[in-house]
C-alpha cells in the first residue's frame, strides 16, 4: 500500500527521542488554542499556521542570531518587537505577527517551536485528521509525499496528518502507522516473512523425512 503526505507533513531522521518538557507542553497547548481561535476569527487559520511553520522550519534556522535574540531573556522587549516587525511586515498575516508579539511579551518565544507544533495538532484534530507516521528508507520530495498521503487517505478513507521519518533499516517500501494501527509494506518486513516461510518449510521437510524413516 502506498500513501502520502498532506500539507501538514513533515520530515525527520530517526533519532533518540528527546525528553518531553511537560510544563512547556502544557503552556504550548494554551497558546496553540489561542492562536487557532484568533486565526479563525479572521478566517486565516491555514495561512497563519503555514507562516508560523515556515518561520520555525525555514527562516529562523538560517538566522541563528535572530533565534538567540528572540529566545534570550536578556534582550529588551522593544528589540524583539522591532525584529518581529522586520520579519513579518508585508510578508505575513497580522495574526501571525500578533502571535509572535504576544509570545514575546510573555517571554515565551523560547517555546515557539512547541507552540507551532501544538497549534498544528489542534488544527488537525478540529479538521478530523488522524496522526500518521510514514517511515521510508530514503527521503521523499514533497510531491512524492503528497501523492503517497493521498493514496493512503483513499485506501483508509480517512484524512491524515502525516509525518515522514527516514529509517534506512526499512531498506525499501513503506511502513505507515495510523494511530495504533501499523500498515507495513517494507522490503525488510517482506524478507523477514520470507525467512519465516522458508524456516517453516524446512521444519516441515525435516518432519516429513523423519516420518518416512519411521514408517520404513
Amino acid at each position: 500500500m502506498s500513501h502520502a503526505s498532506s500539507t501538514t507533513a513533515s520530515s525527520a531522521t530517526r533519532s533518540e527521542a528527546a525528553p518531553v518538557d511537560i510544563a512547556a507542553e502544557r503552556v504550548a497547548k494554551v497558546y496553540a488554542q489561542a492562536i487557532i481561535e484568533a486565526a479563525d476569527r479572521k478566517a486565516c487559520r491555514g495561512e497563519v499556521l503555514d507562516e508560523l511553520a515556515s518561520l520555525v522550519r525555514d527562516v529562523l534556522p538560517k538566522v541563528p542570531q535572530a533565534t538567540q535574540m528572540l529566545a534570550s531573556p536578556k534582550v529588551a522587549l522593544e528589540q524583539k518587537a522591532a525584529l518581529i516587525d522586520r520579519m513579518t511586515a508585508g510578508r505575513m498575516q497580522p495574526t501571525t505577527a500578533h502571535t509572535l508579539h504576544v509570545l514575546a511579551r510573555h517571554g515565551r518565544l523560547d517555546i515557539l517551536t512547541d507552540v507551532v507544533a501544538a497549534a498544528r495538532r489542534r488544527a488537525d484534530e478540529l479538521e478530523g485528521r488522524k496522526p500518521a507516521t510514514f517511515t521510508t528508507a530514503v527521503p521523499l520530495d514533497p510531491a512524492d509525499q503528497a501523492r503517497l498521503v493521498a493514496e493512503v487517505e483513499r485506501a483508509v478513507a480517512t484524512k491524515l496528518a502525516a509525518t515522514f521519518v527516514v529509517d534506512p533499516a526499512v531498506i525499501g517500501g513503506l511502513v505507515v502507522r495510523i494511530a495504533d494501527t501499523v500498515y507495513d509494506q517494507s522490503v525488510a518486513t517482506s524478507l523477514v516473512r520470507l525467512g519465516q516461510r522458508l524456516k517453516q518449510r524446512s521444519i516441515h521437510e525435516i518432519q516429513y523425512g523423519r516420518d518416512r524413516l519411521s514408517s520404513a
